[in-house]
């Protein structure tokens, strides 16, 4: 097998059923929970219902129809963030492959495949949100957890590497003293 990035189908990803030396699940942030988000619409259909018919009285009635829609685009805009928020990505990594395996909100799964020994994961920090995560072999590059902050990009990455350098150092047989 080769040291660069391969992408590989759901049937082979599950060939790889290996002891697994590191598995994350890396999921996005949601704004609210779903209690949150329905107290939180009520709570805006009351205040906007009261302000329309508020400015209905005062004989501003299109205003009503506005804060309708006001309700309208924010549970809009709620609902295309729960959507994006069905993505996922899981980071497996076993004696002999790290997989990264991308769910999109649809469900269409994406699969890569690296050698591990070749593997540099590369923690690109630059001021602001902008920081990338990378796994990197043989000039070829994938950025994983895009949508992670950057304190859970650099414990994500302190983590692999550990693990990747636990993997590439052979075990010292029992008895056997360093020196």
């Amino acid at each position: 097998m080769s040291g660069t990035p391969t992408e590989i189908t759901a049937d082979e990803a599950g060939a790889l059923a290996a002891p697994a030396r590191f598995d994350a699940v890396l999921h996005p942030h949601t704004s609210l929970s779903p209690r949150g988000f329905l107290l939180f619409m009520m709570l805006l259909c009351v205040v906007s219902f009261t302000a329309g018919v508020a400015f209905m009285l005062a004989g501003a009635w299109p205003v009503l129809g506005f804060m309708g829609l006001d309700v309208a685009i924010v549970w809009l805009a709620f609902r295309a963030s729960y959507r994006a928020a069905r993505r996922y990505e899981r980071v497996l990594l076993t004696d002999s492959a790290l997989t990264v395996e991308r769910i999109s909100p649809a469900g269409e799964r994406r699969t890569w495949r690296f050698q591990p020994y070749w593997l540099s994961v590369i923690l690109d920090e630059r001021p602001g949100p902008d920081s990338a995560l990378l796994l990197r072999s043989h000039g070829r590059a994938l950025e994983i957890g895009k949508f992670l902050t950057p304190g859970e990009k650099r414990e994500l990455a302190e983590a692999l590497r550990t693990e990747l350098r636990r993997l590439r150092e052979p075990a010292m047989p029992e008895g056997t003293a360093e020196g």
